[in-house]
């Protein structure tokens, strides 16, 4: 499991972590939840243990921006913010965009 970093409409710098990482037959296979959290600028890409940043204590970390759920590809979301950040309208569905491209290019996957 690798995190992706995007930066937002409004230059918010976000680390998206996938909950899971699957292979089938030697193909990556992308999760459909997704762990969401304030990068700080000027900070070395978080190297930190990902599964812990998954975990049930994820709500107590000060970025955490809560969860990305993929209910129905390309038709239903859900993000549920149940930390103590959250993410607004626009936010959320910039994110949708990113991340439905970086699932859309197999490329993109060999970070």
């Amino acid at each position: 499991m690798k995190a992706m970093y995007f930066n937002l409409d409004d230059e918010f710098p976000v680390m998206v972590i996938p909950d899971a990482d699957a292979h089938m037959d030697s193909h990556p296979i992308l999760t459909y939840s997704y762990a969401l959290y304030r990068f700080e600028p000027g900070h070395k890409k978080l190297k930190a243990d990902l599964d812990k940043m998954l975990g049930p204590d994820k709500i107590k970390n000060p970025n955490y921006l809560g969860t990305l759920y993929f209910d129905q590809p390309y038709k239903a979301f859900t993000y549920t913010s149940d930390g103590q950040n959250e993410l607004t309208g626009d936010q959320v569905e910039s994110l949708i965009s990113k991340i439905s491209g970086y699932r859309q290019n197999p490329t993109l996957w060999r970070l």
